[in-house]
C-alpha cells in the first residue's frame, strides 16, 4: 500500500483535526530519528502505511470507548499513540499508559503528546518491573514472540480485558508455540498493511 493510500484510509474515518495531529506526529518522528534511533530511517517515506495505518487498525479491534489501554515496550509509539490520538475524540473516555524502559524514547513520546494535544502517561521502566495496570486493552507491536508477550500481559489485564497484538509472517508458528503455554479466546484479523501479517484479539487468557 502506498503512503497517500494509506493517509487516505486513515482520513476516511478521522476527523481534519485528527488527521492533523497524525501530520504533526510524522514531522516530530522524522525530525528525532536523527538523533534518536526510532524507526528504520527505511520506513520514513512510507511511514502512514507501516506505522501510521499499520497501528491505527487496531483501535478499530478495540471492544470499548472507556477504561484503560496499556501499550508496552512503545518504543515510537507504535501502536500506542497513534490509538491515543484517533481516541482524543473518537473515544475521549479511554485513559492510555505506555511503558517503556529507553528514557530517550519516553521524551518523544511525551514530546509528541504534548504538542498533539493528546493525554497519556508515560512509565519510564521495565514491563517486568511495572506495577499490574488493570488494563482493559494491552497493545504491543514487534517486542516479544506472542508466547512472550502472554507472559508480559497477563499481569496487567484487567478482568475481562483483552489484547491487541500484531504480528508478522511468522505468526501461525507463534501461535503453535503459545498454545503450549497458554489458554485463550483468539480471533485472527488480517492485516490492512501486509498481506502476511494479522492482528490477534486475545481474551480470556490463562495459563496452561
Amino acid at each position: 500500500m502506498t503512503g497517500d493510500a494509506a493517509r487516505a484510509e486513515v482520513a476516511a474515518h478521522v476527523s481534519r483535526e485528527t488527521l492533523e495531529r497524525f501530520e504533526t506526529y510524522l514531522a516530530e518522528l522524522a525530525r528525532w530519528n536523527g538523533t534518536i534511533n526510532l524507526v528504520a530511517p527505511s520506513t520514513l517515506p512510507d511511514a502512514w502505511a507501516r506505522h501510521i495505518l499499520d497501528s491505527y487498525q487496531l483501535f478499530g479491534l478495540r471492544q470499548t470507548d472507556s477504561g484503560h489501554w496499556l501499550d508496552i515496550g512503545s518504543g515510537a509509539g507504535f501502536p500506542g499513540l497513534v490509538c491515543a490520538i484517533a481516541a482524543t475524540e473518537a473515544a475521549p473516555d479511554l485513559r492510555f499508559t505506555f511503558i517503556e524502559s529507553d528514557l530517550r524514547k519516553c521524551t518523544f513520546l511525551r514530546e509528541v503528546a504534548r504538542k498533539t494535544g493528546t493525554p497519556v502517561n508515560v512509565l519510564s521502566r521495565r514491563i517486568e518491573d511495572a506495577p499490574p495496570q488493570k488494563a482493559d486493552i494491552v497493545s504491543a507491536r514487534a517486542v516479544a514472540t506472542l508466547d512472550r508477550l502472554c507472559d508480559l500481559a497477563l499481569p496487567h489485564l484487567a478482568p475481562g480485558g483483552i489484547c491487541l497484538f500484531p504480528k508478522g509472517k511468522s505468526h501461525a508458528d507463534e501461535e503453535i508455540a503459545a498454545d503450549a503455554n497458554w489458554r485463550m479466546k483468539r480471533e485472527v484479523f488480517p492485516s490492512k498493511t501486509d498481506p502476511e501479517a494479522v492482528i490477534f484479539r486475545i481474551g480470556e487468557l490463562s495459563r496452561v
